[in-house]
């Protein structure tokens, strides 16, 4: 009984393979393999995207390969020559396999290899490999305050846009990493910040004296890194006397030059430029005469007589 178990379980097995040793002689079958389904490069470098035909009974295959991105579909391989944006920078490789030259970050789609049997159109098998494409950071750009006085809040940026896949950001301080948490380790207990990987912003909820130095920052994926260079932020002490002794100093200015106003209103010197001005003026004539020339008179005729 232990011997007859292992041979009917190995009977369905095989009936399985006649059969499609039977199918494949009347028909002519296509299988489909890849040795590699996400190959991963880097940008500028030459891939192979794998499909191997394993087993057919056709000597002249139709094949195809598409591109699948942004959920659409374009050829790839038709009609027996590269096509699309691969045209001169792709080459098919054996019988099936498509190889790229200088595959760039557009490159990164999904690729469905297709293979028909030209007796048999029916007779059909396909596979799909996802290409990525990896691209190095460039200088990222970091935007760090200057001066901070103790106590206040501050930002750091860190930006890159190039990389691909995106890159995780790093801030050092004097060469020093530092970790996303500065409670979470005991070097950085004096002070109070938070760094986001993925964004690359570095917060300081209320700085110290310590937190002054050299920052930068250091953006890293797969395919490389790159970092921006040194920036100074200085923590300086806030003078609170200073700055109450200066507003002081404006407001005793102030009352000064409102006291001197004052004065110089009471003593009249505004009020005499005035009437000094309206002195300068020529007096008018005397109400109720009108005196005109006459050139038979030859001197002055009063118009109307005056009344004593």
């Amino acid at each position: 009984m232990a011997f007859l178990q292992p041979v009917g379980e190995m009977i369905p097995k095989f009936i399985f393979l006649l059969r499609k040793v039977h199918r494949g002689c009347l028909m002519g079958t296509v299988d489909l393999k890849s040795s590699n389904r996400s190959p991963v490069v880097q940008e500028f470098e030459s891939v192979e995207l794998s499909c191997i035909i394993t087993d057919s009974q056709t000597h002249d295959p139709r094949i195809e390969w598409k591109k699948i991105q942004d959920e659409q579909t374009t050829y790839v391989f038709f009609d027996n020559k590269i096509q699309g944006d691969l045209a001169g920078r792709a080459e098919l490789l054996g019988k099936t396999s498509l190889r790229i030259w200088n595959a760039t970050r557009k490159d990164s789609a999904l690729y469905r290899c297709e293979v028909v049997a030209r007796n048999d159109p029916k007779e059909i098998d396909e596979i799909v490999i996802e290409l990525t494409v990896q691209v190095k950071p460039v200088t990222p750009i970091c935007r760090v305050p200057k001066a901070v006085p103790v106590g206040k809040s501050a930002t750091l940026h860190c930006q890159e846009s190039e990389g691909s896949p995106r890159p995780h950001y790093i801030w050092y301080r004097n060469n020093m990493p530092l970790p996303t948490d500065s409670r979470a380790n005991p070097r950085f207990r004096n002070s109070s910040f938070l760094l986001n990987y993925e964004t690359g912003t570095l917060v300081f909820h209320a700085v110290h004296k310590e937190d002054s130095g050299q920052y930068y920052c250091i953006a890293s994926n797969d395919a490389g890194s790159a970092r921006c260079e040194e920036q100074e932020m200085e923590v300086y002490d806030l003078n609170i006397g200073g700055i109450i002794g200066g507003v002081l100093v404006v407001l005793a200015v102030l009352a000064l030059i409102t006291v001197g106003i004052c004065c110089a209103y009471r003593r009249g010197y505004f009020i005499n430029n005035k009437q000094d001005g309206e002195s300068s003026k020529s007096p008018g004539k005397p109400d109720g005469v009108n005196c005109i020339r006459t050139n038979d008179e030859g001197d002055f005729r009063h118009k109307s007589s005056f009344v004593i």
